[in-house]
């Protein structure tokens, strides 16, 4: 079973980021662009809890789509996730909605990626929520996210750059942005 911990923060000063990221020996892709289709199971609703209920994405990069399912385990930012490439995505679509899932929220953003070690780093500005920094890592103790969390967390405030801790997806973000 494989899972996903990250963090997130919201970034306060994009300058001083990168520079302290640059300093560190992370080097940054060029940015891309993704457009997130995502979906809730129909007996879901906002408010309730997400964990162990499973959400699913289509995202949409440089003309491949990525199908992921998500389930989160201690927390929003914890979860176990299975992804994978579909040729298409308007039958992939379809076939969530005949799954029982119902379209939730667009996500659009701009992601620029890097490493240190083993995490993974995300800096992406989402349309209509902001500028974020995402620290990720992959697991297979999926009873020890949360530890791993902290760990992540604690990196990052390592770097010594203003930044606001984010308890939330991108998709709760974007919802909140809109309301």
């Amino acid at each position: 079973m494989s899972g996903e911990a990250e963090v997130k923060f919201r970034v306060l000063d994009l300058d001083a980021l990168m520079a302290t990221l640059q300093r560190c020996g992370v080097t940054l892709s060029a940015p891309v662009r993704q457009e997130d289709q995502a979906y809730a199971p129909s007996g879901w609703s906002p408010g309730q809890s997400r964990i162990g209920v499973t959400f699913a994405r289509l995202r949409l990069q440089d003309g491949v789509c990525l199908f992921t399912t998500k389930t989160p385990v201690d927390n929003v930012l914890a979860c176990l996730e299975h992804e994978t490439v579909v040729d298409d995505r308007d039958q992939m679509h379809l076939a969530v909605l005949a799954m029982g899932y119902r379209p939730t929220v667009q996500v659009a953003k701009t992601r620029r990626v890097g490493r240190s070690g083993a995490y993974a780093l995300c800096v992406d500005e989402v349309d209509g929520a902001g500028i974020f920094l995402e620290v990720e890592a992959m697991t297979t103790a999926v009873a020890d996210m949360a530890a791993l969390q902290t760990e992540l967390a604690e990196w990052v405030k390592g770097l010594d750059v203003p930044l606001e801790p984010v308890g939330a997806t991108y998709d709760q973000l974007v919802t909140q942005a809109r309301a």
